[in-house]
Order: C-alpha cells, then structure tokens, then sequence
C-alpha cells in the first residue's frame, strides 16, 4: 500500500549515524531528492527484499545527486538490534549509504522518525523531492521499476531555488553547508 503527499517531510530524529562523517538533516539535503528507507536487521522482508533494492538505487543511481538514506527503526527486539549489531549488518551487507539509528523516546514503542512520518513498519520508503516535499510514501517493498521511474522523475525535477538562511536578522549566503554574511553586510572596523 501506498500513498503520496505534497506536503513537507518532516526532520529526522537520528541518536547516531554510520557511513557518514557528519549527522545528515533533510533540512541541509534541500534541492537533491532524497530516497529515505527504514528497516530493521531482524525484519526478514527488509533482508531478503529490501536491503537488495536498496543496493541495486545505490548501484543505479550512484552517479546522480541522490541521497539514499537508511533508518534502523527498531521498535521490536531492541536488546538484539544494537548499534553494535548494525555495524556489523552494514559491514556485512556491504550498505555505503548513510544509516541513522531512529531516535527511542521516552513512552513511546514507536521510534521518533517512524513516527514522523507516519510509517507502518518496516520495510518503509520514502522519496523526497528536490523541494523537500514528500513524493512518494511507501510500507513493503514496490517493484524496482516502479522505484526507478519515481527516482528518475525526482532526479529530473528542476532544483528549487533556496532562500538564504536568515540568522538573528541578519541574511546570509548558505552554500555546501557554510553559512557566511553577504561581503556588503559585512561590517568593517
């Protein structure tokens, strides 16, 4: 079953990343589209379906500007499916893309991002156009070619132009993550 929206994904709540050298935010993703996929390591749809899917995209679209995101959301067999547990699921399953860990939270069975984005269960896709807003949503695993084509028109989307960040008043120029005063505003002392 699945479903599409335009409306805004909402931010991710990751306690800790793989594959990474720095936390991922949807947020500093805007103007690349974004295919999000949730799963657990004890999920055998996720491991027998899934996880392959995942590693033909990044195969296929290796040399695109989407972003292929994994969420470990674990909300059964916690004490089994540990971060240490997932190191090894990565290293063995041989997925480069960035993994977080969804965020637990204190009095709900439901981890935060699964619960974001109203997820089902897992497996669980979801892709993210170039705007931000979410394309497709998506419990069980599609068929590839339905995948493709949906990630082939996010890919060819026109990239929006994004605002610059206005921090305490002040505009500023945002490019590759960095953040700098426009050399006009610039005060000279």
């Amino acid at each position: 079953m699945s479903s599409s929206s335009t409306t805004l994904a909402p931010e991710l709540a990751v306690s800790e990343w793989f594959n990474t050298p720095t936390p991922l935010t949807l947020a500093g993703l805007r103007g690349r589209p974004v295919f999000l996929h949730t799963f657990q390591v004890l999920c055998p749809g996720c491991v027998t379906e899934a996880i392959p899917q995942v590693q033909r995209i990044e195969r296929i679209f290796a040399r695109t500007d989407l972003q292929i995101i994994g969420i470990h959301t674990v909300f059964e067999h916690h004490a089994a499916m540990s971060p240490v547990t997932l190191r090894a699921f990565l290293h063995e399953y041989r997925l480069r893309s960035p993994v977080g860990v969804d965020l637990a939270e204190a009095g709900s069975d439901i981890p935060a991002t699964m619960r974001r984005f109203g997820l089902r269960g897992t497996p669980s896709s979801v892709l993210i156009g170039r705007d931000g807003s979410i394309l497709h949503h998506a419990f069980g695993v599609e068929d590839d070619i339905a995948v493709g084509a949906r990630i082939a028109t996010a890919l060819s989307a026109r990239v929006p132009e994004i605002e610059p960040a206005t921090v305490s008043g002040q505009d500023r120029e945002c490019a590759n993550g960095l953040c700098e005063i426009p050399s006009s505003s610039k005060h000279v002392s």
